[in-house]
């Protein structure tokens, strides 16, 4: 997968990871109650602050806050585009 975005700064692309239409036992969830997922695939990363390297890289999976980033639409697929320090853990 090839995106021509290149964040700026600390700044991180993120994939979001699908919703859950299941639960663990086959219940099925409707849309209109499905949570936002709070996990993803970084995509691309900037270069980091003068005194701060960038920690994550593309292709970690991640995990960020619910209400993290500013969510943004390339190439008809959905994204997030968030600072570093909004990524809570790399799994």
């Amino acid at each position: 997968m090839s995106i021509n975005v290149k964040p700026i700064a600390d700044r991180v692309l993120v994939e979001p990871a699908q919703a859950e239409t299941t639960t663990a036992s086959g219940i099925i969830i409707p849309d209109t109650a499905k949570e936002k997922p709070q996990r993803g695939i970084v995509v691309a990363v900037g270069n980091g602050k003068k005194d701060e390297p960038m920690t994550v890289k593309a292709g970690d999976s991640v995990l960020y806050g619910k209400y993290s980033g500013t969510e943004i639409t390339l190439e008809g697929k959905d994204y997030l585009i968030m600072r570093e320090s909004d990524i809570l853990a790399i799994i």
